[in-house]
């Protein structure tokens, strides 16, 4: 017998589609994909703090910051990587029934483990955003000294150097931190926002 025979989904008597209304935007994921030190949390915190400015209701869900408490007993093998991104799907997905637009900042090396989370979503809840730069730029920043580590064999299956990132095929969204900067970043992003009808 499944754990799972014996729950009950429970609706509310408050609708998505209600609180979308009172919030005056739709609710989504946005999904930010790249290499470590790509910029998606640096290109995540400032749209969020835009977003805030316009009066937009949001929650930032950041690698690190999920793997301090909710997953913090996952490491970085392939299965715990999807397994930390299956969670975040779920909490993603909870964060979009509250109305709220949410900004998730993960690696999310895989193709396959993103396009899961897309598909327990709604149509157009789940905007990916690939935050390109290359392995060099992203190697140059090294916020965390995490190369630094990968390169002297101290940390084994990194992304981009022992470990592989599948770069999404089409994403509703590319920014190039190579080339844009962090604000041409946030434009682009509000910018499709209201383009696409999320905001209004």
């Amino acid at each position: 017998m499944s754990h799972s025979s014996n729950i009950v989904w429970h609706d509310s008597k408050v609708t998505k589609q209600e609180r979308q209304q009172m919030n005056n935007h739709k609710s989504a994921v946005l999904w930010f994909t790249g290499l470590s030190g790509s910029g998606k949390s640096t290109v995540s915190v400032e749209l969020e703090k835009k977003l805030y400015e316009l009066g937009v209701h949001t929650y930032r869900l950041d690698g690190d910051n999920v793997r301090h408490g909710l997953n913090n007993n996952l490491g970085f093998s392939p299965e715990d990587r999807t397994e930390n991104i299956r969670r975040i799907g779920e909490v993603s997905k909870l964060m979009v029934d509250a109305g709220l637009l949410t900004l998730s900042a993960f690696i999310s090396p895989y193709r396959e483990d993103r396009d899961k989370v897309r598909q327990i979503l709604d149509e157009d809840e789940f905007i990916e955003i690939f935050v390109k730069a290359s392995v060099e730029t992203c190697e140059g920043r090294d916020p965390k000294g995490l190369y630094k580590k990968a390169r002297a064999g101290e940390i084994k299956g990194f992304t981009g150097i022992d470990a592989p990132y599948e770069e999404p095929l089409n994403p509703e969204l590319t920014i190039n931190t190579d080339e844009q900067t962090v604000e041409e970043s946030v434009s682009a992003i509000v910018h499709y926002l209201r383009d696409k009808g999320y905001l209004d």
